[in-house]
């Protein structure tokens, strides 16, 4: 179909886009190389095929905004599409008489079923990616979906504030519509003969534009030359995304939820972008600027300055300006100036919930931990709860500023011994956590916990003064020096003692004592007390007396028990077993919100104004008991002493009292076994 000069062109045209696009790429594998050392990952081959599955299926986008991911969808297999389209343009092109319109009946021994297929395909998804990409751009453009914005206190990155991200949507936008109809075009405008059955798009726009050689080449050279100037542009714009992302859910971390990577032995924690791991940096190429993680953040929803999107995008802006831009100056410049203010790093509640919705697989939530790692290294000034609990934890062993040898006083006022386990055996060590030791609103809870222990005839004991707080907030407050000297404490305490398992209250100290003592050589077999329950109830250790159907209940995960580590089952079937009428909440599971005590906030001297989290999690409780007149006793039920103390302040700040009851569940199990307070 073309001239000799148009090839020439053409095939110059192409090295010249090439080489473009391999300089692009290679500045980015060269900047993700100098961050810094991230955990050992195995067997690479094989993860990076399964990241490539995982989005050729698309399995992640469908966690939030169906709708517009069914759409997505389309528009991802109609670009898979276009990768062959092009390919077989390209060759209508180059190669004499190569022509797959009616079937490819001018290519010697074509086969015709497999090229009518094709043409049909192609035909259709054109249409699909035509539609899916109009959609987005008036989400985008039109309509200005406030999903895709950013609030006025959050920083960000001047290019992005000046409109960057619209002008590369709009660019990107103009290519695929004009590339898919100059293409469509060019088939059309090949039939020759009449109307193609297998193509009925191009056969439509063939019955009003007619049949033309000219516009064969016009319409051939509109779309393959967006073609070269597009692939280069998608290494230098936000769209780098669409070739990084594989990458990197293949490279996703492969060690628990729950555990955070061990900061760098020599100036640990992050102040510059290269101090994160390369891993990180490599999230921020990744990022598909989607911002799905900024919709299930409790911090931005609270009206805090933080969002882990805006995290994101302000790292890639950085490094498109520090490489492409030749201002290699940026990354001298702190991560708390370029990326995310200091007061949205200690907003974050590391709920993990804009990991888990990440469809790319990023991790901005570890970012921040890295850099409250450095700032609590260069002195930065700390707010002054999580100051006086960081203090009390260095001196007591607790936040709550309470001598050692009261943990255990709950336990000298029951009216059976509790075992020390760090003197006699047990088979289940309790770790019972600061909160249900020493809050006075919680301990009558700690104590049911025990009488049904003790009527269930489990082994157990506690380490009274010898135990020390688990140190998951800690280590999340970016404190690793205190948070080893905690993991040393109760590391001694555990060797004092013998015992085959360990059973927590708190969701926190389950989580750091599963998950990351390991790393210290602390490898237990660790429960929560909902599953030490429910396995009791199994063995028939302790059996319903009282069905409690005059509740109706709605159950709250706890962000460490949940999404971290998948707890979900035991406390189900509790209420199940109960007899409960038990409501689901539509944020649940995975999805569940967060009461907003965690990353620390809970020791918060200074709480900033506007709706918390807990209180509008007790707004959506009661939305979702409805209205009706019902008799019933509404429970909002809790399986952590955090979750005890925020959500019935919520209830009291909310004015909703009377409404609804915050209870644990061990209150509902001991009710129903029939064991008295």
């Amino acid at each position: 179909m073309l001239t000799t000069i148009e090839k020439i062109i053409f095939i110059a045209l192409a090295l010249i886009s090439a080489g473009f696009t391999f300089h692009g790429f290679k500045t980015i594998v060269d900047s993700i190389r100098k961050g810094r050392s991230a955990p050992e990952l195995k067997n690479v081959p094989m993860s990076l095929v399964k990241g490539a599955v995982t989005v050729l299926f698309q399995r992640t986008i469908f966690k939030a905004r169906k709708g517009l991911s069914a759409i997505h969808m389309g528009l991802f297999f109609g670009l898979i599409t276009y990768a062959f389209v092009n390919l077989f343009d390209v060759l209508e092109g180059l190669v004499p008489g190569f022509d797959l319109v009616y079937g490819g009946k001018h290519i010697p021994n074509a086969p015709t079923g497999l090229v009518n297929a094709f043409n049909l395909i192609a035909d259709v998804m054109s249409m699909f990616l035509l539609v899916a990409i109009i959609v987005f751009f008036v989400r985008r453009f039109i309509v200005k979906d406030k999903a895709l914005t950013f609030r006025e206190n959050i920083l960000l990155n001047p290019k992005v504030k000046a409109g960057a991200q619209n002008t590369d949507s709009l660019i990107v936008d103009i290519f695929v519509i004009m590339h898919v109809i100059a293409h469509v075009l060019s088939q059309a405008y090949r039939l020759t003969d009449g109307a193609d059955p297998f193509m009925p798009f191009a056969s439509f726009l063939n019955s009003i534009f007619g049949a033309s050689q000219t516009g064969v080449h016009v319409a051939w050279w509109v779309s393959l030359g967006w073609v070269m100037f597009i692939i280069p542009y998608l290494s230098r714009s936000k769209h780098t995304h669409f070739f990084m992302s594989p990458i990197n859910l293949g490279l996703a971390k492969q060690n628990p939820r729950g555990q955070l990577d061990a900061p760098a032995k020599v100036d640990p924690g992050a102040k510059f972008l290269h101090d994160l791991s390369w891993k990180r940096v490599l999230d921020s190429y990744a990022c598909v600027q989607c911002n799905r993680c900024q919709d299930v953040c409790p911090a931005n929803f609270y009206g805090r300055p933080l969002s882990p999107s805006a995290l994101e995008v302000n790292k890639r802006y950085l490094l498109k300006e520090a490489t492409f831009g030749s201002h290699p100056d940026l990354y001298l410049l702190p991560l708390t100036e370029t990326v995310i203010s200091p007061e949205a790093v200690w907003s974050c509640t590391t709920c993990y919930a804009c990991v888990r919705v990440c469809p790319v697989g990023n991790e901005p939530m570890a970012d921040i931990v890295d850099i409250r790692r450095r700032m609590l290294v260069d002195g930065a000034e700390l707010d002054s709860g999580v100051q006086n609990a960081l203090q009390s934890l260095a001196t007591n062993g607790n936040w709550m500023s309470k001598g050692k040898r009261l943990r255990g006083r709950w336990a000298k006022e029951m009216e059976f011994p509790v075992k020390n386990a760090t003197e006699e055996p047990v088979e289940h060590l309790w770790f019972v956590g600061d909160t249900a030791s020493f809050d006075e609103r919680v301990i009558p809870n700690t104590k049911m916990v025990a009488r049904l222990f003790n009527q269930g005839g489990l082994d157990f004991g506690i380490m009274y003064q010898n135990e020390s707080n688990a140190g998951n907030d800690v280590r999340r407050v970016g404190e690793e020096g205190l948070f080893e000297q905690l993991v040393e404490q109760n590391m001694e305490a555990f060797g004092k003692a013998q015992f085959k398992q360990i059973v927590t209250t708190d969701p926190h100290s389950f989580n750091t004592l599963k998950n990351e003592y390991p790393q210290f050589g602390g490898k237990f077999e660790v429960k929560h007390y909902t599953v030490t329950l429910l396995k009791l109830f199994e063995e028939g250790k302790l059996t319903i007396k009282n069905k409690l159907s005059h509740y109706k209940v709605t159950f709250h995960d706890p962000c460490y028990l949940g999404r971290y580590n998948g707890g979900f089952t035991a406390p189900r079937k509790l209420l199940e077993l109960l007899g409960v009428e038990f409501v689901e909440m539509p944020r649940n599971c995975e999805n569940s919100f967060c009461c907003g005590a965690g990353g620390g906030q809970i020791w918060m001297g200074k709480v900033a104004p506007g709706e918390r989290p807990a209180e509008n999690r007790i707004k959506e409780a009661l939305s979702t008991f409805g209205e009706s007149a019902n008799a019933k006793t509404q429970l909002f039920v809790v399986t952590c002493p955090k979750d005890m103390v925020m959500y019935s302040d919520a209830v009291k700040t909310t004015g909703n009292e009377g409404r609804i009851e915050v209870r644990d569940m061990i209150q509902l199990v001991a009710e129903g076994v029939g064991v008295d307070a």
